[in-house]
């Protein structure tokens, strides 16, 4: 969690994208935003506002344009560096060091939404062996005809010895932004949407070697989630919990401050680390050698490291913690939005958990005991009455670490788009984003769930 009712980076940016949509004429709240009921019984599941589309075949990486880059079959298809385009010098801003990189791309088709987006996600699972990174970009056409730059997404590598994985700031064209990892229209009360997008990626690799990425899935999120102060109630289904790993991020309170000042802000790589394992990835004693040996939960320490983006100043990049997820063997990982906790059920009755994203006041949580402006939860399962049960790292400690909310409560501080802070000023909710993580190879039934909350599989 970032600290309790202090503004994370993300939130301070969004923010005044929020402010700036309540001012103007934001289209009205509908009656499935507003009533939980009707009078014939329980809204209706709200219609679909999230389109998702992901390449991850050898047929999605043949169908995009290749520079210097090749598909690669097999169990997990992929594109790799085949003959590099060139050299090119990259200054990593964070440490000031200049180096020289072959380089090669892979452009998508275009893709268009089906859901003209106000908002768009990227996400990525790729492998960068020590010597290579990769570069995400994303360019749309907006609804009136015309073009978005190219705005990069991330800069990433899973080790930190080449560059300092990074997003990038000061992204706008005057109409759309890039906040950290989530393009946005600046103005969507003017109808402006995106209406199309395509991704390309850029591999980079030291001069003269065979090293390569090789990424195996690239996915983007559009979604239109309507303004909102609340959302409609959803019907309970089927209660089940998961066995899933417990981790509180506060027993590492001061530890490598570094990584965001440590413990008080790790609820996203502590939630990921949680579900990292209930798949089964383990880390060697190799992999944790670096560690304080006197630290306990080491792998979480890890995973802070391995998610932290240098320019963000924090461990909550999304995308960040979905290919974190994904460099654990035959796991994958995407951010998504969802429309209602019957997703969730869905996803859980699957054996699926999922990690949500949500701002609230102290008393809007019964239970929590906290308030935040942005934080990251795990949720494994739901009671016989419905209520959401999570793995919440904002706790004692681990033991401390199960959770029952509310569902009405819970559901609503995670699928509001809109909220009031604490100061009583409108500020921005998520409206409903979450990471999943899941085999490289699901099962029938966990596939049947996936696409059943649109992530195509």
């Amino acid at each position: 969690m970032s600290r309790a009712e202090q503004p994370s980076r993300r939130t301070v940016l969004a923010a005044s994208l929020a402010v700036a949509v309540a001012g103007g004429s934001a289209p009205a709240a509908t009656a499935a935003d507003t009533a939980g009921t009707t009078a014939a019984g329980p809204a209706p599941a709200p219609a679909r506002t999230v389109d998702h589309r992901s390449w991850t075949t050898y047929a999605d990486w043949r169908s995009g344009t290749a520079k210097g880059t090749r598909a690669v079959a097999g169990l997990r298809p992929g594109v790799v560096v085949g003959t590099p385009l060139g050299t090119v010098d990259y200054t990593d801003p964070h440490t000031g060091t200049t180096a020289t990189w072959e380089y090669a791309t892979w452009t998508s088709p275009v893709q268009k939404l089906a859901v003209p987006a106000t908002e768009a996600i990227a996400s990525w699972n790729a492998s960068t062996p020590a010597g290579t990174w990769l570069q995400i970009e994303l360019k749309g056409a907006y609804s009136d005809g015309t073009d978005t730059p190219w705005y990069v997404m991330g800069r990433w590598a899973s080790g930190d010895q080449d560059i300092k994985r990074t997003s990038v700031d000061d992204q706008t064209d005057g109409r759309s932004t890039v906040w950290t990892d989530t393009f946005a229209i600046d103005d969507a009360s003017t109808g402006l949407r995106l209406a199309s997008c395509r991704l390309r990626l850029t591999l980079y690799r030291r001069p003269g070697t065979r090293l390569t990425p090789t990424v195996w899935r690239l996915g983007v999120m559009g979604s239109d989630v309507p303004d909102r102060f609340t959302v409609p109630a959803s019907v309970p289904g089927l209660a089940q919990e998961l066995t899933v790993p417990r981790y509180s991020q506060e027993i590492h309170l001061g530890q490598y401050p570094e990584y965001d000042s440590g413990g008080e802000a790790w609820c996203s790589p502590t939630s990921s680390q949680m579900i990292v394992e209930y798949w089964g990835g383990r880390l060697t004693a190799e992999q944790l050698a670096w560690v304080d040996p006197s630290y306990a939960d080491p792998q979480v320490c890890h995973a802070a490291r391995y998610t932290y983006d240098h320019q963000y100043g924090g461990c909550g990049n999304w995308p960040f913690n979905a290919a974190y997820a994904a460099t654990f063997e035959d796991l994958q990982g995407v951010v998504t939005r969802l429309r209602s906790l019957t997703d969730l059920e869905t996803l859980i009755v699957a054996g699926i958990p999922a990690i949500t994203s949500q701002s609230f006041l102290k008393e809007e949580l019964t239970g929590a005991g906290y308030g935040t402006s942005g934080h990251l939860m795990t949720v494994i399962g739901f009671t016989a009455e419905g209520d959401v049960i999570a793995n919440d790292p904002f706790s004692a400690d681990d033991a401390a670490v199960r959770r029952v909310y509310r569902r009405r409560e819970f559901e609503n501080i995670w699928l509001r788009t809109k909220r009031y802070n604490a100061s009583g000023k409108v500020a921005s909710g998520t409206g409903g984003v979450c990471y999943l993580y899941f085999p490289t190879r699901p099962t029938a039934r966990q596939r049947k769930a996936l696409t059943a909350v649109g992530v195509p599989v």
